[in-house]
């Protein structure tokens, strides 16, 4: 405490009812350090300070905190930053806190009631309050004497027109409310995101601020989404990553880690290197069963065109649902424009995808909408999965003068994508910046994924156009020994890039 808060005031501020609530009141530092000095058991980090600043330096301003798990960002954050926001000069009158579970929200009110019970000079300062339940099945504290409240509540508790008087919620507090499997599929990862853009932020009001922390989870958890947000325009607040090792491998709290060997036997401690990656350095690394890599996926800015020598024609891969049943698979399309052959073969994936629930006329409808709008030259091409039903679709479109490929398909779904990789890492194939952000994140997520439509018209379409196109030229077929009646053009050979 004293390396924060002078001896000879610590001694004042204990003696002086009046010098500490003050000196308090205006910081949360000293606040923090003072009534929660028994958490302070190393030398407090520049890290935690910078959380410690940006939380009391303004009343409405959002933050957003991704920290390492042991970093002391819940006990700032969650136990006592509202204390202090109803005490201090940001004087709060409603605080929500929701964790992810019934059982983790009974922890956190615990852990508040019992600083409030047992830390006397708090308790004097802030007391009295009492506990309460209310129709919503949360619990909450109330201080009369400031005309305050917090709550506490679990993620699947409705708050839809929750007051404390006639305050609605002004300080909106989520600590940890996805984990691993929460966030291991997109079904999940929209669940939260939709619960905290439907139900949380609409629950408060103009000046209401909200404070999200938690763990490096996913790549596209609810926080990376937010970052994202921020980065883009979107949304408004400050987003801080705080990993126990920058990126020159300075630890961020020495007080606490003093060399590499505290390092290491904390990582010991873990056991498992996809956890120390993932909530300790905030690295997300796949596991040894992924099949594609984010940091493969090569990007384009402009295509070709379609007017390049070397353009052979747009191909999309077609991946057929059975019905339009809530349960049932999307029918996907993912389309490219092919250049060139063999060495040369480039395959640019256009954006925006499709992925709808349709019926069999549907597909029909869909398909021909498609070639008349999107491939119009007589080179371009369907390529349609062939298993049970879906043979009569060719017939089908062949009736309403649509050519497509019937592609029976070789292996199961893993392999097939696999079959992909070597193409994907080596920039054979390549995505826009934009426009195919569901499906690179079908094919990073295979096997996780709830969903993998759009990944297994990708494989149809590489896996195919690849089949056709990337033969040796006829003259040296010729030379191995291999015969086959097939024009070379010059075009066939241009470098695309």
């Amino acid at each position: 405490m004293t390396k924060i808060i002078p001896g000879a005031l610590v001694n004042t501020m204990i003696r002086d009812r009046l010098v500490r609530t003050s000196i308090t009141k205006d910081s949360f530092l000293y606040f923090f350090h003072f009534y929660y000095a028994h958490y302070v058991k190393y030398e407090t980090a520049d890290f935690q300070k910078e959380i410690i600043h940006n939380l009391e330096k303004s009343a409405v301003e959002n933050l957003y905190i991704v920290a390492f798990r042991g970093s002391g960002k819940s006990t700032m954050v969650t136990t006592a930053y509202p204390i202090w926001a109803i005490l201090g000069k940001q004087q709060k009158k409603f605080c929500i806190i929701f964790c992810q579970t019934k059982a983790q929200a009974k922890q956190h009110m615990m852990n508040i009631r019992a600083e409030l019970e047992n830390n006397d000079v708090l308790k004097r300062d802030l007391g009295p309050f009492q506990e309460e339940s209310d129709e919503w099945g949360s619990n909450s504290l109330v201080f009369k004497k400031h005309g305050a409240r917090i709550t506490v509540a679990s993620s699947d508790q409705s708050i839809r027109g929750l007051r404390h008087n006639e305050h609605r919620p002004d300080l909106i507090i989520c600590d940890d409310v996805e984990d691993v499997q929460s966030t291991r599929t997109r079904e999940g990862r929209d669940k939260t995101y939709n619960w905290l853009r439907g139900e949380v932020v609409p629950a408060g009001d103009k000046n209401t601020r909200l404070i999200i922390v938690g763990n490096l989870l996913h790549e596209d958890s609810l926080l990376m989404r937010i970052k994202d947000e921020i980065a883009q325009g979107r949304a408004r607040g400050i987003f801080k990553e705080y990993p126990l090792l920058d990126k020159d491998d300075v630890c961020l709290w020495p007080g606490k880690y003093k060399d590499s060997k505290d390092i290491e036997e904390e990582k010991l401690k873990v056991a498992s290197e996809i956890s120390w990656q993932r909530e300790y350095l905030l690295r997300i690394i796949p596991s040894d069963d992924q099949v594609i890599y984010p940091e493969w996926i090569n990007y384009y800015d402009e295509l070709p065109g379609a007017q390049h020598k070397a353009y052979r024609g747009t191909y999309a891969g077609v991946d057929l649902a059975i019905s339009s049943e809530e349960s049932a698979d999307f029918t996907a399309i993912v389309s490219a424009h092919v250049y060139g052959r063999a060495e040369k073969l480039r395959i640019y994936i256009l954006p925006n995808p499709i992925r709808q629930k349709l019926n069999f006329p549907a597909q029909v409808d869909l398909m021909r909408d498609f070639k008349a709008t999107q491939m119009p030259k007589s080179t371009d091409r369907f390529f349609v999965e062939s298993v049970a039903y879906q043979e009569a679709l060719p017939q089908m479109l062949e009736m309403h003068g649509i050519e497509a490929e019937s592609i029976k398909p070789k292996g199961d779904k893993r392999t097939r994508l696999s079959l992909t990789s070597t193409s994907i890492k080596s920039g054979i194939i390549k995505f826009p910046r934009q426009g195919c952000e569901d499906l690179i994140r079908e094919l990073v997520g295979f096997g996780v994924e709830k969903h993998d439509d759009l990944a297994d018209a990708f494989s149809l379409l590489v896996n195919t156009t690849m089949d056709h196109h990337s033969q040796e030229p006829t003259w040296l077929m010729s030379f191995l020994g291999y015969e086959e009646d097939r024009t070379i053009y010059y075009s066939d050979y241009i470098d695309v890039g």
